[in-house]
């Protein structure tokens, strides 16, 4: 992809908007949404997080689902990166919008590298990860003196051909392992680890739409991961730790309050 810088552009900005509650963005993310002309958003936002946006604000859904077909997957890579530069090169001011942080399993580096190529300015605003969001958001510590020393984040999707996580060496590894995107193949996940010598009783929790208003959470063993009813988006959490995690009632009480 090739482009012709015309006009001096406005740095994009690469923004990541936490776990989905509004009160954890960072403020620089927030005074960037409301500063935004246009703002690429993903599929995930919490609705509360584009209230920040100025009502003239162009709000553009580049959400990317799990399904198969074209229309389930949404919008592609490619695309969000076209668009990124033809709304910079135009002038706007630009906010690309992530679930979570734009660098954790967000692509961010490679709308990066595509802005760098068009010869447009970008700045990418952290945000807090979904990886350590989700488990504290019910309870859970990813690490514990007496129970966990390390934690692993590991995505459970992979793209056709790319090589998936070495799960037995997870499993080797010790400490707590916390998976993005995995609910679909938690089947095959929670076999690979247990055929890596982790035990079937080790605990398991899932959290389900951490920090929004829908937030749940489903507890279990690594050895019935695969028959909890768990829904995506949800962030799975394996390790001694997640036994800490609190009940869903508390969790509705939590989020009342807010």
């Amino acid at each position: 992809m090739s482009f012709d810088l015309e006009v001096d552009p406005t740095p994009v900005a690469l923004v990541g908007a936490g776990p989905g509650d509004p009160d954890l963005l960072t403020v620089r993310a927030a005074r960037l949404i409301a500063a935004a002309d246009v703002i690429l958003h993903d599929r995930l936002l919490d609705e509360r997080v584009l209230s920040f946006a100025h009502p003239d604000a162009r709000l553009v859904d580049v959400g990317k689902g799990p399904g198969p077909s074209v229309t389930e997957r949404g919008c592609s890579q490619e695309r969000i990166n076209e668009l990124l530069v033809l709304f910079a090169l135009a002038g706007h001011r630009v906010v690309r919008l992530k679930a979570g942080d734009p660098f954790v399993f967000g692509r961010g580096r490679e709308e990066a590298d595509t802005l760098e190529r068009a010869g447009i300015p970008w700045e990418v605003v952290p945000g807090v990860s979904s990886a350590l969001a989700a488990p504290a958001s019910v309870g859970i510590p990813v690490t514990h003196r007496s129970m966990a020393a390390s934690f692993t984040v590991v995505t459970g999707s992979r793209a056709p051909g790319e090589p998936e996580p070495d799960w037995s060496a997870l499993a080797r590894l010790g400490g707590t392992i916390v998976v993005l995107m995995g609910v679909a193949n938690r089947a095959h996940i929670a076999q690979r680890l247990m055929e890596g010598g982790l035990a079937a009783d080790t605990p398991v929790a899932a959290v389900i739409d951490a920090t929004h208003r829908t937030a749940d959470v489903v507890a279990g063993t690594l050895g019935e991961l695969s028959a909890l009813d768990v829904r995506s988006p949800a962030v799975i959490v394996i390790g001694a730790v997640a036994a800490y995690a609190v009940r869903p009632a508390l969790i509705a009480l939590t989020m009342k309050s807010r």
